[in-house]
């Protein structure tokens, strides 16, 4: 949230007024990119050798050519006689 308020140009989170430089992480986003580094452990000890293999490759995978057009076969079709015997 305090990333969001100094993006946008909201109040400042420092009680002096002072923000502290972009540079500089706060205790709070240490503490945040470690709980993510957690989290991508406890995803690396869930998943089996198969399942990582399959996420790694998974944008190489092949996917067969589209076939045939936009038109279904319940769509209505304005070319074709009409089955009303007329």
């Amino acid at each position: 949230m305090g990333f969001l308020r100094r993006l946008l140009g909201g109040e400042s989170s420092a009680p002096d007024g002072k923000t502290p430089p972009a540079d500089v992480p706060t205790q709070s986003e240490d503490d945040e990119r470690a709980r993510d580094l957690e989290l991508l452990r406890e995803d690396q000890d869930r998943l089996d050798d198969l399942a990582l293999r399959q996420l790694r490759y998974a944008e190489y995978a092949w996917e067969p050519p589209a076939q045939g057009g936009e038109r279904r076969a319940d769509d209505d079709d304005a070319s074709a006689p009409s089955g009303d015997g007329s």
